[in-house]
């Protein structure tokens, strides 16, 4: 009897428990629905501040001078201003081994004789989960001796994406700072925002790790930045109108948050393999460039804002006719 009472008292919690986070993701699809609504202004588009991730082909000999022709003809269309090529990754310990990008040489010098106006970074990372061990002095020094060289081949910048770095990481801003005086350019790959309260704690205690970061916390990665790039997709939300709702919202935060100095690029999802199936449908460069000029709009213009394509490889002409009709749009 008295077992039968306490598993009723058990499941009666369980289902009030339930009932709340249901509740409370009903108040957030609805929030971001609202977020969505309404049209932006018709000076929120590229300002010719975008950017592009490109694969690692690019350095490791795969492409050739004819393959930066061909982007060349490409990026001259659009308001891509800058270009992350991936050059890494680091090694566990934290090392950057230079037979990762063999290639990089040639590459830069095809680049600035097709492409002279857009500046690239090197993009540098590793996962920091059972991984690279940002927490370690002698794995940050070795980081910061694979910036050094990196930049001694003619890098114009570092872009650094370590996933899932946690919220309040102080070892990451000490990475940040220290790298400051090697690049010309340095910027980073960020998580999403905290959109609304509770939101960071609910998505940790989910996954483990923190999917979103505080506003005060890349409010402190933004300062210390010339540029952060909000991972704007794998929102894990069902419908189209919430996914632009979310990018409005980040879009928001972000111009919010980050000093003038810093330019803010919102991810967008040019690639279709996503871990959950259902995002392939939600998730699109067009919905992205729609709530990016919404989430400008509400703010007020700002030249150093743009989007910012992911990845080169994967990007469809789909893909690409989204960007220019819906965020190159007159």
């Amino acid at each position: 009897m008295i077992a039968r009472t306490v598993i009723r008292r058990c499941l009666r919690v369980l289902a009030l428990a339930l009932a709340v986070l249901v509740a409370l993701a009903v108040v957030v699809a609805v929030a971001f629905r609202i977020q969505f609504t309404g049209a932006p202004e018709a000076w929120a588009k590229s300002t010719g501040n975008d950017a592009l991730w490109l694969g690692h082909a690019w350095v490791d000999g795969r492409r050739t001078e004819q393959d930066v022709e061909k982007m060349a003809v490409r990026l001259r269309a659009t308001g891509v201003k800058d270009v992350f090529v991936h050059a890494g990754p680091f090694e566990w310990d934290g090392a950057l081994d230079p037979a990762k990008h063999p290639n990089a040489g040639n590459f830069l010098k095809w680049w600035r004789e097709h492409l002279p106006g857009v500046r690239v970074s090197a993009w540098l990372g590793q996962a920091v989960k059972n991984g690279l061990d940002l927490d370690d002095p002698a794995a940050r020094d070795r980081v910061l001796a694979g910036a050094k060289h990196i930049m001694a081949l003619g890098f114009d910048g570092i872009h650094y994406n370590f996933e899932p770095i946690g919220d309040g990481d102080a070892d990451f801003l000490e990475l940040l700072d220290r790298t400051r005086p090697l690049t010309r350019l340095l910027s980073v790959s960020t998580p999403q925002i905290e959109p609304y309260p509770l939101m960071r704690l609910a998505a940790r205690a989910t996954l483990g790790h923190d999917k979103y970061w505080s506003h005060g916390f890349f409010r402190q990665v933004a300062q210390r930045t010339d540029q952060v790039a909000v991972m704007t997709y794998d929102s894990f939300l069902l419908m189209e109108s919430l996914y632009g709702g979310h990018v409005a919202r980040q879009a928001s935060l972000a111009l919010d948050l980050a000093p003038a100095k810093t330019a803010i690029f919102m991810g967008a999802p040019a690639y279709h393999d996503h871990a959950v199936p259902f995002l392939d449908d939600s998730e699109s460069v067009a919905k992205a460039a729609e709530g990016a000029r919404l989430g400008l709009s509400s703010h007020g213009a700002r030249d150093r804002f743009g989007l910012a394509l992911y990845v080169d490889f994967a990007a469809t002409e789909e893909d690409w006719e989204e960007y220019t009709h819906h965020w190159m749009a007159n």
